[in-house]
């Protein structure tokens, strides 16, 4: 069976600098029984790439002049299955024009709802593109279920693994260090967690905290007053911008609380499984996939807002036992349902279903797929899935 694994534009697949989708697809592929027949595409660029046998197309393209090449590359490698990582629309305009392969859309977060009719049709034209949809928590499945109730196509979910020997640490190794990591925004509740720590640290002065901030350069002006003011903590305050990967995972690896504030319905939350495989005890809002992610083993504070916070994460300073059970625990949850074998595993038993499902459809059932216009000269299909015609 080929598949072929389209990467988002600008995707280079970087060794120590891929963002955490990119960090999903290396390492289910990696594991996968068809690893020998899948290619995977992105943008050149990478001085280090990630894995070897990358497929590469020039970076800098335009949305069109992409488009193109990577359509053309589709052609030659003529896939089974076809599995695009999260851009819908660019990805339901490559598979429109590619008949035969089964086309998959892979969601690392939400697919927004539509706001007017207008982006009703579109979203509804865009998802009619594909075959099957899969995203990365039986949550986010439901939540898409809810905000497209008269979706009828084929949904699953095949949540995020986690690379256990990459993160693990000793639980009994830490240090006191309080850690955030994730993107400087406010849906990640930067802002909550710095006001949280500040009083946390205030009351306890053997403790200390770390920000692993990504997508610094992008987000500082609206992140940058809220981390100012743990300045006058000095160096018990470590500050990491837009830091490698091999830096997160050395700074999760010593630190005994991790903090996951997310004011967003998660799809389900890496970083959340990477404080667990670390070591570190979770204090967490469990919002969307985030409780699917760490079960019972997070202290949940929701709405995540510094009050809140603050009183969990001393709760976890003061009672030692506590912590480091639940951090035992997280850790020993993950290599048991966050596994890469379980999880690479489940992916290809999915894969291996819609590749036969779309030889039935090709042997059995040449009119599910139906010509209704041209674009750039390729033919473009409606796949006939059952809920084509309905108005979500």
């Amino acid at each position: 069976m080929r598949i072929a694994v389209v990467m988002p534009r600008g995707c280079l697949m970087e060794r120590g600098h891929t963002n955490s989708m990119e960090t999903v697809a290396l390492t289910l592929n990696l594991r996968s029984r068809f690893e020998d027949d899948i290619r995977i595409i992105c943008d050149a660029g990478a001085a280090d790439p990630a894995m070897p046998g990358l497929m590469t197309i020039p970076g800098g393209l335009s949305k069109a002049e992409r488009r193109k090449v990577v359509a053309g590359v589709l052609r030659d490698l003529a896939p089974d299955i076809v599995e695009y990582h999260q851009q819908l629309g660019p990805a339901a305009e490559l598979a429109r024009l590619l008949p035969g392969p089964m086309h998959v859309l892979y969601r690392h977060t939400r697919i927004k709802p539509p706001s007017n009719p207008i982006e009703r049709f579109r979203y509804r034209r865009r998802l009619q593109a594909f075959n099957h949809l899969v995203f990365v928590s039986e949550a986010a499945c439901a939540e898409f279920r809810s905000d497209y109730p008269r979706f009828r196509g084929a949904i699953s979910a095949v949540c995020n693994p986690i690379d256990i020997e990459a993160w693990r640490g000793d639980v009994a190794a830490r240090e006191p260090l309080i850690l955030f990591s994730g993107r400087a925004l406010p849906e990640k509740g930067l802002d909550a967690f710095c006001e949280a720590l500040a009083t946390v640290l205030d009351g306890n002065p053997t403790w200390r905290g770390a920000l692993m901030l990504g997508e610094w350069e992008r987000n500082q002006a609206w992140a940058e007053p809220h981390v100012r003011a743990l300045e006058r903590f000095g160096d018990r305050v470590e500050l990491h911008k837009s830091a490698s990967m091999a830096k997160v995972i050395e700074v999760s690896r010593r630190a005994a609380i991790a903090v996951t504030p997310s004011r967003v319905a998660e799809a389900l939350g890496l970083t959340a499984l990477e404080a667990h495989a670390a070591g570190a005890a979770l204090v967490s809002s469990g919002r969307g996939g985030l409780r699917e992610a760490s079960g019972v083993h997070a202290l949940y504070v929701d709405p995540p807002e510094a009050p809140g916070l603050a009183d969990a994460i001393t709760r976890l300073v003061t009672d030692d036992k506590l912590r480091r059970r639940m951090a035992s625990a997280g850790q020993t949850h993950v290599v048991a349902i966050h596994n890469p074998v379980v999880r690479a595993q489940q992916l290809d038993d999915l894969r291996q279903r819609i590749a036969d499902e779309g030889r039935v459809r090709s042997g059995h059932h040449p009119s599910r797929l139906r010509m209704i216009g041209q674009s750039s000269g390729s033919p473009v299909i409606d796949r006939g899935l059952p809920w084509a015609d309905a108005p979500f």
